[in-house]
């Protein structure tokens, strides 16, 4: 499975920013998709995600600014970031937990995309 991510840039405070994490390979089941970020000289950290039942969960940090949703079609995770922050400047990283048809599930992650946030 690969995971490609598109998106990122450089946006004034305030603005917004959509990320796209798109999945291909042999796919059998997604049981989550989402966003970890790592700023400089820090720890990565969970953004968002995104199961396969659809429940979501967000870090505190972006709560009602962050809208993660997922298009099972497409097998594309999108990120849609409203109200950026300065602190929000990080690498993106788009993450998914994938199911094969014995159970097992496999953790890939896709390459960063970079958020500056600066005016």
């Amino acid at each position: 499975v690969q995971l490609q991510a598109s998106g990122g840039g450089l946006v004034q405070p305030g603005g917004s920013l959509r990320l796209s994490c798109a999945a291909s390979g042999r796919i059998f089941s997604i049981n989550a998709m989402g966003w970890y970020r790592q700023a400089p000289e820090k720890q990565r950290e969970l953004v968002a995600v995104i199961t396969g039942g659809g429940n979501t969960n967000y870090a505190d940090s972006v709560k009602g600014r962050f809208t993660v949703s997922r298009d099972n079609a497409k097998n594309t995770v999108y990120l849609q970031m409203n109200s950026l922050k300065p602190e929000d400047t990080a690498v993106y990283y788009c993450n998914g937990v994938f199911g094969n048809a014995l159970g097992y599930a496999y953790n890939y992650w896709g390459q960063g995309t970079q958020v500056t946030v600066s005016s």
